[in-house]
C-alpha cells in the first residue's frame, strides 16, 4: 500500500530539508516543489492528502496557488491546504480566511505544530477508513552540546528538543549560505529588489527557525527596504546579512577544523 502523499511548496532548499525531516517517520511521502507551476503540474498528475505551501517564491506566489485551488476545486480534491510563511501579518491572514485554506503556520512555527499537520491529517483518513496513523518516532539529542538561551530555546520549540536534527538543519544551511550570498550578490549588482527581497524573506525565515533572532531581524529589515526599493538601505543591508552568513559559516569551520 503507498503512503499518503504530501505537498510542500518552497523555494527554500534548507526548509524543504528541515520538512522533509520533520515529516521522516511520520507515515507519508514528502514531494517538494520549488515553483507554483511545479506544483500544480503535480496535483494534476497526483493525489495528495496535504498541501503545505509558502507566500513569497519566484515567479507566482503562493496566493496564486491558492487562487488556483479556488477556480480549479479537482485539483486540491480532499486535500487539506496550510500556509506556511513567515509573513502573516493581521492584513495577510484576514486575506487568507478563506474555506479551502485549513490552518496557518508562521514561520519559524514549532515542530509540534508542524508535525499536527500531519498527524491530524491521518487521523482523519484514519476515521475515514483510510490508511493508518503511523506513530512518530523519539527525538534523541545530542550530549554535551553548548548554546545560548536562544538557541536553547529555539532547539525546543522548533525542533522539539532533538539536537541531531538541528545541527542537520543547521549543516544544510550552512551549505545553502553559500548559493545565498551568490543569488544577493547578483541581485544587488543587476540592481533587481525583488530578486533581492526574495532571498532576504528566504534568509530571514532560515535565521529564525535556526534561534538567530537578532539577525533574522537584519533580514527582515533588508526585505523591507528592497520591497520599498530603497536601495542605499538594501545595499548596506545586504553587506550586513553578507557578513553575517560568512561569520555563520566560518564559526562552524573553526569549531570543525576536519
Amino acid at each position: 500500500m503507498s503512503l499518503p502523499r504530501v505537498l510542500l511548496v518552497e523555494d527554500n532548499a534548507s526548509l524543504q530539508h528541515f520538512v522533509s525531516s520533520a515529516f521522516a517517520d511520520l507515515g507519508v511521502e514528502l514531494t517538494c516543489c520549488s515553483h507554483v507551476d511545479e506544483a500544480l503540474a503535480r496535483l494534476r498528475e497526483t493525489q495528495v492528502v496535504l498541501i503545505l505551501t509558502d507566500l513569497m517564491m519566484p515567479g507566482r506566489s503562493g496566493y496564486d496557488l491558492i487562487q488556483c485551488l479556488a477556480d480549479e476545486p479537482a485539483l486540491q480534491g480532499a486535500a487539506r491546504l496550510v500556509v506556511f510563511s513567515a509573513g502573516l501579518s493581521h492584513q495577510v491572514r484576514e486575506r487568507l480566511n478563506q474555506p479551502h485554506v485549513w490552518r496557518l503556520l508562521a514561520k519559524p512555527c514549532s515542530l509540534a505544530d508542524l508535525q499536527a499537520c500531519v498527524e491530524d491529517v491521518l487521523a482523519e483518513l484514519a476515521q475515514k477508513g483510510g490508511p493508518p496513523k503511523a506513530a512518530p518516532a523519539q527525538a534523541t539529542a545530542l550530549p554535551g552540546s553548548k548554546s545560548t538561551r536562544a538557541l536553547d530555546e529555539a532547539i525546543e520549540h522548533n525542533f522539539g528538543g532533538d539536537r541531531a536534527f538541528y545541527a542537520s538543519f543547521r549543516s544544510d544551511c550552512l551549505k545553502q549560505f553559500f548559493v545565498d550570498i551568490a543569488s544577493g550578490d547578483s541581485a544587488c549588482e543587476r540592481g533587481d529588489a525583488q530578486g533581492l527581497r526574495l532571498v532576504a524573506h528566504s534568509l530571514k525565515s532560515v535565521l529564525l527557525i535556526l534561534g538567530h533572532n537578532a539577525e533574522g531581524e537584519i533580514a527582515r529589515r533588508l526585505e523591507q527596504a528592497a520591497a520599498l526599493q530603497q536601495w542605499e538601505l538594501a545595499r548596506q543591508g545586504w553587506q550586513d546579512l553578507r557578513q553575517i552568513l560568512q561569520d555563520l559559516q566560518a564559526a562552524q569551520r573553526l569549531a570543525d577544523p576536519k
